[in-house]
């Protein structure tokens, strides 16, 4: 019966029939009457780059007397990264996943130059990632009833299982640190998408939850680099969870639609176009600059927009080729922003030598001398065998 009912679809519609979905709303299912064990293996090489101009705030002398503030150029910045990927997702009941994740950052290398070219730094990483876990469910499938879309929800888990890197640790290309965070990441997402003759409109929310994980890096691990009032490490309201790594929140909305190309279900090529928003909250962390300071620094919030282009192959029944392409330009923050300290009478200062917090540093905290990343742009390529079975 299911077959007529392929073959009515392919009659009707004049298209030829997909029995896969959208691959942001792809779900493993097992224990179909005509599938009884869902399995999808994804092998993949990742290549990322970050590029920005970090400015520092200055004051310059006006003719009436008056200082105005400028921003000027102080480094160039660049990362690289490439990793390998390898995901499965395995169906565990009808229309639920649980899937499983493992990177292998094969470098991450960063550097930075002054605007003339006259000095330059260097900061090298690579080891296992995080490893990461999922529960997908598929609420509404449209592949068993035509009048619903596929409506996804999951929960995905970034575990801190790559060990924690240190800021301060002074790298070389023959001497390179990990890349662990040792922060828990929770991601709550939901999607849908509906097929519609050749195209599939889709659209996801998605919102990551980070919570500080044991062994997770802070500043006063290294008191002497760049901390204002290291002798506050441990002191009461200055403990390792107020002195570390506090990442950020993201909150994210993809919207696209992938296009259908091609004669037959067992070989067929689709497109794929969407556009990303991105809102990253403010939080301290390794951003742009901590590998010239050796620390972890404090961050403003800050947007990302772009998109992303992509094209899958549908080699045969069992075998597929994915690639895809994106970009993200990232709204300007600042990279020092470290507020100074507890302010117990509202009166926009720490008053007493206790409330100094010790991660402020007046030299590039205090407004006025701020760093600032300008002009940040993310590039990423992505390609990718998957196996289905």
């Amino acid at each position: 019966m299911s077959r007529l009912r392929a073959v009515a679809a392919v009659l009707t519609l004049g298209v030829p029939f997909a029995a896969s979905a959208a691959d942001i709303t792809r779900v493993a299912s097992s224990f179909e009457d005509d599938d009884p064990f869902g399995l999808f293996i994804d092998a993949g090489i990742e290549y990322a780059q970050r590029n920005s101009r970090i400015v520092r705030e200055t004051s310059v002398a006006t003719s009436d007397g008056k200082a105005t503030p400028v921003l000027r150029d102080a480094l160039t910045y660049g990362r690289y990264e490439a990793r390998l990927n390898l995901d499965l997702a395995v169906g565990i009941s009808r229309d639920v996943e649980f899937s499983f994740g493992l990177p292998l950052v094969l470098l991450q290398d960063e550097h930075w130059n002054t605007p003339a070219n006259e000095a330059e730094n260097r900061a090298y990483r690579w080891g296992l990632g995080n490893a990461r876990f999922g529960l997908g469910w598929a609420i509404f499938n449209q592949r068993k009833d035509d009048t619903k879309p596929m409506w996804v929800a999951r929960l995905d888990y970034e575990a801190p299982t790559a060990p924690a890197f240190d800021p301060s640790f002074d790298t070389a290309a023959t001497n390179r640190t990990t890349v662990g965070d040792r922060v828990h990441k929770y991601t709550l997402s939901t999607a849908l998408s509906r097929k519609i003759g050749l195209a599939e409109p889709y659209f996801k929310v998605a919102y990551t939850i980070p919570v500080r994980g044991p062994f997770a890096y802070s500043n006063c691990d290294n008191p002497g680099v760049g901390m204002g009032a290291p002798e506050n490490c441990g002191e009461p309201g200055w403990s390792r969870g107020e002195t570390g790594i506090q990442a950020p929140h993201v909150v994210g909305v993809t919207m696209g639609s992938e296009f259908q190309v091609g004669g037959r279900s067992a070989r067929m090529l689709k497109l794929d176009a969407r556009v990303v928003t991105n809102f990253v909250s403010a939080g301290r962390y390794y951003n742009e600059l901590s590998g010239v300071l050796g620390k972890l620094l404090s961050s403003s919030e800050y947007l990302q927009l772009g998109g992303q282009l992509g094209a899958t192959f549908q080699l045969n029944e069992y075998i597929s080729f994915r690639g895809t392409a994106s970009f993200l330009y990232n709204t300007d923050h600042a990279l020092t922003a470290e507020p100074e300290g507890r302010d117990a009478n509202d009166d926009g200062r720490a008053d007493s030598a206790d409330d100094r917090n010790p991660n402020f540093e007046p030299t590039w905290d205090q407004p006025g001398g701020r760093f600032y990343a300008v002009g940040s742009r993310d590039l990423r390529f992505n390609a990718t065998i998957n196996f289905t079975f």
